[in-house]
């Protein structure tokens, strides 16, 4: 049996959720040994045989992700599917289904998880720096509000490890960044994007003590994949993370 890395965890009834870390899967190096993503150059088979292995950690029976452009587009997810499926150009998905896992694959970037007990409703949002700017949180919050009827004072919200301030080296950051994420330098080039993940998720009227930060660098724990310590060691090929959203199917 499968024992995962469950950094972000949940005591909230009938709520799954877990950011698994890159051991106990069936993946050969550079993604050894738990990669989730069928984007990276892995044996599909070997992927498949991953997300099986995590669907049954979590006791879930379907598996809903994205191939992610570091865009803002959200899928909403309004009938459970016969089976699992990958979307394109999608980085936010959203559902009030039971029994689905929403799940983002990550290496280095945040994912984001929303949850709206009030209205039986979760969202999981990849965010990267690009997702930053164009406050990709700002606007699943927003529709989830538009159709589940979620306010954002009800809504909790998880960060996932991801690159830690001590390793958000931006040299470019005049050219990529609005003005506005000074704000977050720790020190010259560098950014703490937990925070400013988690200034945008107050701004748009979540209350702090709703929201959760793992606080753990990728880059730095060898846990985890990580695209920025793949590129200090080698050619940048490594396995994606996965963090994983759900209801459970029966409601108690």
């Amino acid at each position: 049996m499968l024992t995962p890395c469950t950094h972000i965890t949940s005591s909230v009834p009938d709520l799954i959720q877990a950011t698994f870390n890159s051991y106990h899967g069936v993946s050969a190096a550079p993604f050894a040994s738990l990669n989730g993503s069928f984007g990276v150059g892995d044996c599909a088979d070997k992927v498949q045989a991953n997300r099986n292995r995590m669907k049954q950690a979590l006791g879930i029976n379907r598996l809903i992700s994205a191939r992610q452009v570091h865009g803002d587009q959200i899928f909403r997810l309004g009938e459970t599917p016969d089976s699992d499926q990958e979307l394109d150009g999608i980085d936010a998905l959203m559902t009030d289904r039971r029994g689905v896992g929403l799940m983002i694959q990550h290496a280095d970037c945040q994912a984001i998880l929303l949850h709206d007990p009030v209205q039986s409703a979760i969202a999981a949002v990849h965010c990267g720096w690009r997702g930053s700017v164009i406050r990709i949180i700002e606007k699943t919050v927003e529709m989830m509000n538009s159709c589940y009827q979620s306010r954002p004072e009800d809504i909790a919200a998880s960060i996932s490890p991801s690159l830690g301030p001590c390793c958000s080296e931006f040299i470019n950051h005049r050219q990529e960044l609005p003005t506005s994420f000074q704000a977050f330098q720790t020190r010259s080039n560098y950014f703490d994007f937990w925070q400013i993940s988690r200034f945008q998720l107050m701004e748009v009227g979540l209350h702090p003590e709703k929201i959760s930060v793992a606080g753990i660098c990728t880059s730095c724990s060898p846990d985890f994949f990580s695209y920025r310590r793949a590129i200090r060691q080698g050619n940048g090929i490594t396995g994606r993370n996965c963090t994983i959203i759900s209801l459970t199917a029966t409601h108690k």
